[in-house]
């Protein structure tokens, strides 16, 4: 008997989505304006938004690229009611007076970008998704199995039920589950680098900019939040950032401010969380039915703040390509209209990860030659004009 066959499939849709975080949700959104059926799996909706809230540690730094797929969605007015910050401002360096600055002036924009808890990106997704009729919600329930056919592609729901669709989007994040179950591998290795975030409250209204300064062990940066806040990022080995993370909060505002540069301005902190860098970079994107969105597909470092950025340029390729073979009454599914999601987005993906990883070696090294070659590097980058502009205009995604 055929999975289409099947009499335990209760349900079809056109496309199932496990994962509903940023990316998983913006993939919603988009396929569900378009007319599609849409199921979006996840295990917990995201808590509603109050203005007393403790900002999240977890933000992300989107490009306007990235602020126009959340336009295209219609949750961008949502998000602006909650919280964000605009930065209009970026300045990396090592040695103090080998900066490389950028600013939305010299590229004749108004922003370069927007500092953002990922939460809140989310929750402005759900909002527009709950106006969708042909959108709906699997909240907390969990699969079991997952079959994926040239036909089509069929979840096995904990309680036994099964259901199907056309395409499913695999959507759910770095350990995916879906990506495992396809049979997808993936090229990953250990940064040998974990990343402090720690929440902070500032005197003043937080700086529309955001800046990193580069160490042997790994980078430290500043991200201004809404309101007098700001995130501070700081990368190191995993049992330093251990250690940092133990430390109650008057001896860790010591420690930020010894290793910080001075231009940091007078806070207080307020919160920390940690994580682990790991690169990997499934080897597919496209398995019979299965195709791989966001972290699900690929993990960078974050030094240059670009994970979510790619994960909605994977969302936008692909909803693109749908829409238009709809429109052109051609297979919105057909292999070939795949294939050309997983050519484009791993290229794009890979270039950036190369990039982020030459950063980080180049910076990881404490030989003089070396760091005198590489803070040259950088003064040379911020007198290149056009070549610079150039360079922020791609990462901006315009």
């Amino acid at each position: 008997m055929s999975v289409a066959a099947d009499p335990q499939v209760v349900a079809h849709y056109d496309v199932l989505i496990v994962g509903g975080g940023m990316v998983g949700a913006a993939a919603a959104c988009l396929l569900g304006q378009a007319g599609l059926s849409v199921l979006l799996l996840e295990q917990q909706a995201p808590r509603p938004f109050a203005t007393d809230q403790p900002l999240d540690r977890r933000v992300s730094a989107i490009s306007p690229a990235s602020v126009a797929l959340i336009q295209a969605c219609g949750a961008w007015p949502a998000l602006q009611a909650m919280r964000l910050r605009a930065y209009r401002r970026l300045e990396t360096w090592e040695l103090e007076g080998h900066e490389t600055r950028f600013s939305a002036a010299e590229l004749g924009v108004d922003v370069l970008g927007f500092i953002v808890e990922n939460r809140l990106i989310q929750l402005a997704l759900w909002q527009q998704l709950q106006t969708l009729p042909n959108v709906e919600f699997s909240i907390g329930s969990q699969w079991q199995q997952l079959e994926s056919t040239p036909e089509q592609a069929v979840l096995t729901l904990a309680d036994g039920r099964r259901v199907a669709a056309r395409l499913l989007l695999g959507a759910d994040g770095a350990h995916s589950r879906v990506r495992q179950q396809a049979g997808i591998g993936v090229t990953q290795w250990d940064y040998r680098q974990a990343c402090l975030l720690v929440n902070v409250e500032l005197e003043d209204e937080a700086p529309e900019i955001t800046w990193q300064q580069f160490h042997p062990g790994g980078p430290r940066a500043f991200l201004p939040l809404a309101g007098r806040h700001a995130s501070l990022v700081w990368y190191d080995t995993p049992e330093r950032v251990a250690e940092l993370r133990a430390l109650p909060p008057a001896a860790l505002l010591a420690a930020i401010r010894h290793h910080f540069p001075a231009r940091l301005p007078a806070c207080q902190v307020q919160g920390a969380d940690s994580f682990a860098l790991t690169r990997r970079h499934a080897q597919r994107y496209v398995a019979d039915r299965v195709v791989l969105l966001g972290d699900a597909a690929h993990t960078i470092h974050p030094l240059a703040g670009q994970g979510v950025n790619l994960g909605f340029k994977d969302v936008e390729l692909l909803c693109q390509l749908i829409v238009s073979a709809r429109q052109a009454g051609e297979a919105w599914d057909a292999p070939a209209l795949l294939a050309r999601y997983q050519r484009q987005r791993q290229r794009d993906n890979l270039l950036m990860q190369t990039a982020m990883d030459a950063f980080y070696l180049a910076f990881s090294n404490s030989l003089p030659p070396l760091r005198l070659l590489r803070n040259a590097g950088l003064l040379l980058a911020d007198r290149a004009g056009p070549l610079k502009r150039r360079a922020l205009r791609y990462a901006l995604g315009l």
